[in-house]
């Protein structure tokens, strides 16, 4: 059993889609994928999450597993405490993990907006995670002007906290890219320190299952693991 984080430079990213098409890639390769999602925000209890997006996305066949829900668009820790239910705490969170691994050859873990957002109780970060189940993870970047900012932050803080980044995926890249999003793709892997894994195209999450399962493949590379 492997585990990936996926994380983010921040919110809006692309996170979802882009772990979508990871568990796509793996699962063409005939692994067993499961995605875990700590923390949904801001959705309903009747409402579909992230989670349902990578089913759909996916066609089915991954494993999917929400740990805590909370209505308020805003970081776990304050939806919680703003909804009055109960916070996520790191070692349950871990334990959820590992479990989840039990049935799969392959487990990603998607965080929520940034990669220091705080998940739950003593403020535990998405990092923290990582570093208590010694995982690696990789960065979901945006394309536009800034990104070479928050991608070096981003990396940066998983370094310091002894969790091995293994690459960035642009989490939306335009058709018709301007001059700053043409020079990222060049430049992120100089100011990172670490690859470009692949940038998935704006509009990709709007695609049918068939013609996102088919060309998820193409869009990412594999992530070692």
């Amino acid at each position: 059993m492997s585990i990936l984080f996926v994380t983010g430079t921040s919110t809006g990213v692309g996170k979802t889609v882009v772990t979508a098409a990871l568990a796509s890639r793996a699962a063409s390769r005939g692994l067993r994928v499961a995605v875990c999602k700590p923390a949904q925000t801001g959705v309903g209890d009747d409402e579909p999450g992230d989670l349902a997006e990578i089913v759909r996305l996916t066609g089915g066949g991954i494993d999917t597993v929400e740990l805590a829900r909370y209505p308020d668009p805003l970081a776990p820790d304050t939806a919680a405490r703003r909804s009055g239910r109960a916070l996520l705490d790191l070692a349950s969170t871990a334990d959820a993990v590992r479990r989840l691994g039990n049935r799969a050859d392959l487990v990603l873990v998607e965080g929520a907006g940034g990669v220091l957002v705080r998940l739950g109780a003593a403020g535990f970060t998405l990092v923290d995670l990582a570093a208590t189940l010694d995982a690696p993870a990789v960065v979901v970047a945006a394309a536009s002007l800034g990104t070479l900012n928050h991608s070096a932050l981003t990396v940066r803080a998983l370094r310091t906290a002894g969790v091995e980044c293994r690459g960035i995926v642009i989490g939306s890249s335009p058709a018709t890219p301007d001059l700053a999003e043409r020079c990222n793709v060049v430049d992120l892997p100089a100011v990172t320190g670490v690859p470009l894994l692949g940038a998935i195209p704006e509009g990709a999450g709007l695609l049918r299952s068939a013609e996102f399962v088919s060309a998820a493949p193409h869009w990412v590379r594999d992530v070692p693991v």
